[in-house]
């Protein structure tokens, strides 16, 4: 597989952009709600579980090739219902730019002589 290179719009998820006071004076931040946007608590970090689909048909000029949407708790994704899953927002996008896989060799059919 090749290198990946992909943006996530933050925005698209539930939150809030607020002025904060901080030492060097006021800065921009992003509040992400955890529980709101079933973001997952590790031991870690906190996650955000996330699924990339390839995209059918590629837009001209662009190299995308997957979108990226928020991946579920099976229970609320299953309460959900297909309109609802289908209206997700497009958090983002994902790019293959250098494929690194060999070709397969090519056969030719055997003959019987």
């Amino acid at each position: 597989m090749g290198n990946i290179t992909g943006k996530v719009n933050l925005l698209m998820l539930k939150g809030a952009v607020q002025k904060m006071k901080a030492q060097s004076g006021m800065i921009e931040c992003l509040i992400i709600p955890i529980e709101q946007n079933h973001l997952f608590k590790g031991e870690k970090g906190i996650y955000l579980d996330m699924i990339a689909f390839e995209l059918k048909e590629k837009k001209e000029n662009s190299k995308d090739t997957h979108l990226i949407k928020q991946s579920l708790p099976k229970e609320v994704r299953e309460a959900m219902s297909q309109d609802q899953q289908n209206a997700m927002p497009i958090l983002g996008n994902l790019s293959v730019w250098s494929e690194n896989q060999q070709a397969e060799p090519v056969t030719s059919p055997s003959t019987n002589r």
